[in-house]
């Protein structure tokens, strides 16, 4: 019989983590979940590392390195679940972190995914950029989330201890329903990484599944494990990936008024990268533009065979000028009634 729950941690030369984060992940899922390892082709010694020291611990071994996106469709079309959690392998998990969430999951069958509160690692009061107290986006697809909007990150003084429905669960630990996974195709392999979350998390949300935040369950994310956060290849692919996602997801009204803003604001965001002195970032920007444009062909092909329409939690405002411009950096500041 197939397990109820599989946490599966993709692994890509992570050795390190894998030390420092395993176990704890192993004595505080106990018996809610199995745990398993997706190596993504590493080159280093991780799975003698796992063979030798973990030797209850399956190992999926996925022939190439096609990132996050790919990593995880190879893996978890091998794992029979009612439930996959995917964890980032540089995550610290807190006692009984899986059971509150899967509850949450089991009240009601159109929550499609979840994820817990996500603490910073290293500032363990404040929340955790890649995800914090759950994802949204603006109308122009910039996303931000409760406790996190920018750079800006809030001290968790519990203010979202609640439940509450999102727009997208982060990718460094979303519990998902397996059978929807499958149904909507898993994650967008052209993607590679970043935003393939968001992506998924949309589509759920165009077929009428809802994405929660889970308060009651905590967990602390190192982040910017496999590139760092300055990253130009990181600017690159959150650039083209979001144009990605927009272009396949947007209602046919939507889809000229925002990417012409669009053309204006990643424009402001290329200059104020030079004016900070990050050329790769600029150079990154415009290489992200070019290869969205090369999709374009192939987008407007599915486009003809797939349903649009509008779909709920969207900051109907630029997330950009409230925070850069207006001042608002907590969640907090931004005006609930424009989240239609």
């Amino acid at each position: 019989m197939p397990v109820k729950t599989a946490v599966v941690i993709l692994n890509w030369n992570g050795r390190k983590f894998l030390e420092d984060f395993l176990p704890g992940v192993i004595a505080n899922t106990g018996n809610d979940a199995e745990v398993i390892i997706a190596d993504n082709d590493s080159s280093d010694d991780s799975v003698e590392f796992l063979k030798k020291n973990f030797p209850e611990i399956r190992i999926i071994k996925n022939k190439t390195n096609g990132g996050f996106a790919k990593g995880y469709n190879d893996a978890l079309s091998q794992v029979e679940a009612k439930y996959y959690v995917l964890l980032n392998s540089d995550i610290e998990v807190t006692p009984g972190w899986v059971k509150p969430v899967i509850e949450l999951m089991e009240s009601d069958e159109t929550v499609v995914a979840a994820q817990p509160k996500l603490r910073s690692f290293f500032e363990r009061e404040k929340f955790e950029y890649a995800g914090a107290a759950g994802g949204f986006i603006d109308k122009y697809g910039y996303p931000f989330c409760r406790g996190r909007i920018f750079q800006s990150l809030e001290t968790d003084t519990g203010q979202f201890d609640d439940i509450k429905e999102i727009f997208w669960a982060t990718g460094a630990c979303m519990f998902v329903r397996a059978d929807i996974f499958h149904k909507l195709g898993g994650l967008d392999e052209r993607f590679f990484a970043h935003m393939e979350e968001i992506d998924f998390c949309w589509r759920a949300k165009t077929k009428g599944y809802k994405i929660m935040y889970c308060g009651k369950s905590t967990v602390y994310h190192v982040g910017g494990g496999t590139l760092p956060k300055q990253s130009w290849r990181k600017t690159y692919l959150n650039m083209r990936n979001n144009s990605i996602m927009m272009f396949k997801n947007l209602p046919d009204d939507r889809l000229p008024k925002v990417f012409i803003a669009r053309l204006f604001l990643d424009g402001a965001a290329a200059l104020k990268f030079l004016i900070d002195g990050g050329f790769k970032n600029l150079f990154a920007v415009a290489k992200a533009h070019w290869a969205f444009y090369a999709l374009i062909p192939a987008l407007l092909k599915e486009r003809k065979n797939t349903k649009h329409k509008a779909v709920s939690k969207i900051y109907q405002k630029n997330i950009a000028f409230e925070h850069f411009l207006k001042g608002k950096k907590k969640f907090e500041e931004l005006d609930e009634t424009k989240f239609s």
